[in-house]
């Protein structure tokens, strides 16, 4: 009986890290919980106090070489909502100006959390942030949004990350990893 015990759960790990390996997914992972959503972020990304009473939590990765500043990740919440979906891809797309100063075409799909439909957006070019909050953000030149919104009967959450082109291309696999682990309490 010892011998299967010991067998059944020292197994446990190597099926854990197979899975892993065969999705490719070797990040170490932390859990975090804010305001009602669970997830799995990568150990690399720093969270930080929230800079406003508006974020739920926020992160920075650092940039890879060549770019010039950190990507950054921050996580809203909306009791009742904040438009509608369309409206919020559509307000993240005009923040972005293309090579002819036209709003880019926006990568948008619907993709599984653990409990929730999320809606991912992503899209590149010249980004012009929204000018409001304590902190004002520059213009960056080749930056790259990538999003998510998930819409609850009593809360909208938009996770927002915009950083230098190369290192978002770079963690893309692991905000996707983000978005898959994904739950909302009670959802």
């Amino acid at each position: 009986m010892k011998r299967t015990s010991w067998v059944k759960w020292a197994s446990v790990p190597v099926v854990m890290v197979l899975a892993a390996t065969a999705r490719g997914d070797d990040t170490p992972t932390k859990p975090i919980e804010a305001g009602g959503l669970r997830f799995n972020a990568p150990t690399a990304w720093k969270s930080s106090e929230p800079s406003s009473r508006m974020r739920l939590a926020q992160f920075t990765v650092d940039p890879v070489e060549g770019d010039g500043y950190p990507g950054e990740l921050i996580i809203y919440a909306f009791p009742g909502g904040a438009g509608s979906v369309d409206d919020n891809i559509k307000r993240w797309q005009n923040q972005f100006k293309d090579k002819s100063d036209n709003v880019p075409r926006a990568d948008v799909k619907k993709v599984k959390g653990k409990n929730v439909e999320i809606t991912r957006v992503e899209t590149a070019g010249k980004y012009h942030p929204a000018q409001f909050g304590a902190r004002p953000e520059p213009n960056r030149d080749d930056a790259r949004l990538l999003g998510a919104i998930v819409v609850t009967d009593k809360v909208s959450y938009f996770l927002k990350m915009v950083g230098p082109d190369k290192t978002m291309t770079k963690i893309r696999p692991d905000f996707d990893a983000l978005l898959a682990s994904l739950s909302v309490k009670g959802d």
